[in-house]
Parts: C-alpha cells; structure tokens; sequence
C-alpha cells in the first residue's frame, strides 16, 4: 500500500478512534503531515546522518551507525558529553549541545541530514512535541502516540489478535492488579493493589491510570525489527518481521524481594527498572513469539499506517506456556543493549555482528540507496 495513502488513512482511522473528545481531535490535527516530511527528505543530500538523544540506547545506535560508516550526532547536555566521550567506539560523530535535554533543535538536524531514531528517554521526555517536530523520524509517529495512549495500546493489541490481561474500573478490581501511569517511565511508581479502597487511598490523583490484572509468570521481552523493503524471511504486512533477541528486566525491588522475606523483612514491591539479564526462549515457543510479532505489525497497518523498525512486545508466560502481551513499545528498547554485538536470534539471520542499533542503520543505508526512506521515515 503506498505510504501516502497510508498516512492519510492513519488519520482519518485515528479521528474515528477520537470522535467525542476534543482535546484528541486536536491532536491528529496537530500532527506533521508525512507529505511535509516527504519534502524535508527531498532536500537530503547523500550524507544521511543518525541523530539522537544521549541516554537509553544512544550507545548502541552511535555504535550501530559507526559499523555502516554512517555519521552520528548526539543531542546532549554539557555534563553529559564526558561519558559519551569515554567511549571512544560508541561515541557521536558530533554533539548538538542543548541546555535542557527536553529540547530537539530541529532546523539545526535538518540542516545536517539527520534522521532522528526515537528510544525510551526521547519519547518520555518529548512526549506530545514528536507528533508535529519538523524533523524526519525513524519509524511511524504515529505508533509512538499509540504507545503512548493506553486505551490505544489495548485496542492495537487486541486488533493483533494478542491475548492481554483484563482492565478494570475502580470499582471493578476484584483481583491483585498493577496500576500503571502514563509514558514511558521504566516501571517508576507502578503498584499493586487489591481493592478500590486500597486504590483509593495509595493514589490519590488517578488521571491517566490503567489498572490491570497482575498476572503471574516469567517476563519475556522480545525484540523484533519489522522491515517493509523485503519480504525475504518471516512475513509480515508487506515485508518481514525479525526477531533480533530477547531479555527480562531486573526491577527494583520486587526482583529481590525474596532476601527480604529470607531475614524476615517486608517491603513495598517496587518496579523500578535498573537494569536487563539476556533471556532465550523454548525454541517450541518461538512460532507463537514470531506470530505476535507478526501480528502487531499487521495490526499498525490497519489501524495507523505501520511500524517500520524495531519495537517490543512485552509478555508474560505462564506456568501452561501461554503467552500474554501487557504493552508495546514502538521503538528500540533498552534491553537491545545487551546485544551489541549479536544475539541468540540476529546471529541466525544476519551471522555475527548485528545489533539492533546496527540493524537500524543498515535498514536507512538500504531505504536511502533505493530512494524509498519514506516508507521507513516519518
């Protein structure tokens, strides 16, 4: 389907989606058109740049990029340029220096040829200011504003055909439930609670909650990259889905919560995320894992027009080896950091060497030289 057509379908499906809600109208309105972007491109010369924000996965796509022999710029404050000066392999080619990191200079990244490769920190600190920032972003915006919206989160996920935990109202929760605030915040803040009572009185300000059923199993974070510039591999949509590997999360202090209770102390769960441990998979379990992917790629198409590049599906499996699906995230994760060099899985595709940082890169190298960046930028 042409990129265009998709865009302008995007829209209209999304103001479907929002009729009854100004504010949200507003917000479709809002955003940068893909024609405009489609312009900016056009001016590009033949020394595409990656840029981004210092911090989350910045390495790993600073690293990525260097491999292709693709030149980098890294938004940074002062007092942060020393640590991605010490590491001389994973270092930007050049630093955009800002005083507050929640500001992009666009004009300066377009003047530069810069594609911006949006991570967990770009997304949290920039938010709402993605959907009409003039500047050409790897991926489809619009699955960051669904990532985003977790009523969209759901219905995506359930378009998917992906089996998710049950939702409640307050006066619903009959079961341990995780509430859970809005953006990407690495699991700050969220809690348990098992009544509308104990909601009540433990978050007082509910604007923006989800309260979802706590489900119990082994977290399991795959990483894919969905390409629509070839279809030699797992199909998906128009291209191919690819798994590129697999982590958990160390979450603070519910991971650890078992040394607690061992010296008799207790604590307050908490969620935090500190850290990732690499994960692989029953291999028996892989078709379902593929298959997810797959779906929610095939889902974005209907619903917003794509998700080219990386994203993660997160998930729980139960002691039945049954898969469950609790969030998307629509761009490169941290847990890809563990990976980069290769991993379990890109090694079967790709051989040694490929991360997903890198694997972004070869995708914009590939996208540049058949002139069809638009069908991976927005």
């Amino acid at each position: 389907m042409n990129r265009r057509w998709k865009s302008k379908k995007s829209a209209w499906v999304a103001f479907i989606y929002m009729v009854g809600s100004k504010t949200r109208k507003t917000e479709v309105n809002a955003m940068i058109t893909q024609e405009k972007i489609n312009g900016i491109l056009e001016g590009y010369g033949k020394d595409l740049k990656i840029a981004t924000l210092c911090s989350h996965t910045a390495l790993q796509i600073f690293y990525g990029a260097r491999q292709e022999k693709i030149k980098t710029i890294g938004i940074c404050t002062k007092e942060r340029m020393k640590l991605y000066e010490s590491f001389p392999l994973a270092k930007p080619d050049e630093f955009i220096v800002v005083d507050d990191p929640k500001e992009i200079p666009a004009d300066e990244l377009v003047a530069r040829n810069a594609v911006l490769v949006p991570h967990g920190s770009l997304v949290e600190y920039f938010g709402k200011k993605l959907e009409n920032l003039a500047v050409p972003i790897l991926g489809n915006r619009n699955s960051l504003l669904w990532e985003r919206d977790r009523e969209k989160m759901f219905e995506w996920m359930k378009n998917a055909g992906l089996q998710i935990p049950k939702t409640f109202k307050p006066e619903e929760i009959d079961r341990p439930c995780m509430v859970k605030f809005s953006g990407a915040r690495g699991g700050r803040g969220y809690i348990i609670v098992n009544s509308q009572e104990e909601l009540d009185s433990r978050v007082p300000d509910q604007t923006g909650i989800t309260i979802q059923e706590y489900l119990i199993g082994i977290r399991v974070y795959p990483h894919y990259f969905y390409s629509p510039l070839s279809r030699h591999g797992y199909r998906a949509g128009e291209g191919k889905v690819e798994l590129m590997s697999m982590d958990r999360r160390v979450e603070s202090n519910i991971d650890e919560a078992y040394r607690l209770w061992a010296v008799g102390l207790t604590s307050k769960p908490a969620f935090t995320i500190v850290g990732n441990e690499p994960f692989v998979i029953r291999e028996s379990l892989l078709t379902g894992v593929m298959e997810m992917g797959k779906g929610v790629v095939e889902s974005a198409d209907r619903l917003f027009g794509g998700i080219p590049g990386p994203f993660c599906i997160e998930m729980i499996c139960d002691e039945n080896l049954q898969l469950s699906a609790f969030e998307i995230s629509a761009r490169i994760v941290a847990g890809t950091n563990l990976y980069p060099g290769s991993s379990p899985y890109s090694v079967y595709t790709h051989g040694p060497g490929m991360s997903t940082g890198r694997r972004i890169a070869t995708e914009l190298k590939q996208a540049a030289k058949e002139k069809k960046l638009a069908k991976i930028v927005f």
